[in-house]
């Protein structure tokens, strides 16, 4: 089995975009959205708390776990915004040069 490259992370951008626009009740996803930008933000923070516990106590396999939650979560977070990952990288690159 080969280790999928970070390019995944972008197809998971398109996957989310597209049942964003689909809605409905089949994916976990658009019940997410259809839920509301306070929820989406909501599921991130709970993501993001434990994705710290998992770093301070867990092991390194729940660490990763975590990581990919807050991710997919952030991801939808930003989509729902009408933002995207490319948004985030250009804000990084410019704090970098800057």
């Amino acid at each position: 089995m080969t280790k999928p490259d970070i390019a995944f992370i972008a197809e998971l951008e398109t996957i989310v975009t597209e049942r964003l626009a689909a809605g409905g009740e089949q994916s976990y996803t658009a019940r997410l959205a259809a839920a509301g930008t306070k929820r989406i933000a909501q599921k991130v923070g709970e993501e993001g708390v434990e994705l710290a516990l998992a770093a301070a106590a867990g092991t390194q396999q729940e660490t990763i776990d975590e990581a990919a939650d807050l991710v997919y979560h952030l991801i939808v977070l930003l989509a729902s915004r009408g933002l995207s990952l490319e948004d985030i990288a250009t804000r990084l690159s410019a704090r970098h040069s800057g």
